[in-house]
């Protein structure tokens, strides 16, 4: 059971949240988390994130980072670049973390490496999908 969730509701949470971070992506949009949480809840019907427990954030980010590591040999970019934290223009430390453990970006990257290779991401992710 990933995080307390039937496989089922797991795989189910998955499934759209490629599917909203796609749709997002064609209409060349961040996302932020509180709205993904939203939208989930809404269409599969699973309880959401609690985002004020470590547990709910670090769930949260297993998904995307899921989703993410799944998408990367299609889309070739973290599609997970385009959800950021709310009224921010970032995308969270776990997207780094990835980022890095996957060998895209070097370990403990200065600031701009960081956003350098973020503003990459979201350019490439929009680009593949606005294609499609």
């Amino acid at each position: 059971m990933p995080w307390g969730r039937e496989e089922s509701e797991w795989s189910e949470l998955l499934h759209a949240t490629a599917q909203f971070l796609a749709e997002q992506a064609r209409l060349r949009r961040t996302t932020s988390y509180t709205e993904l949480n939203a939208v989930l809840q809404q269409r599969t019907g699973a309880h959401g994130f609690d985002f004020d427990s470590d547990q709910g954030r670090a769930a949260m980010g297993a998904l995307l980072g899921e989703v993410a590591t799944v998408k990367l040999p299609e889309v070739g970019a973290l599609v997970s670049s385009i959800v950021v934290y709310l009224r921010e223009n970032d995308a969270g430390t776990g997207f780094f973390r990835l980022a890095s453990s996957l060998g895209l970006l070097t370990p403990r990257p200065s600031g701009d490496q960081r956003l350098d290779f973020w503003a990459n991401q979201v350019k490439a992710t929009y680009d593949y999908y606005a294609s499609r």
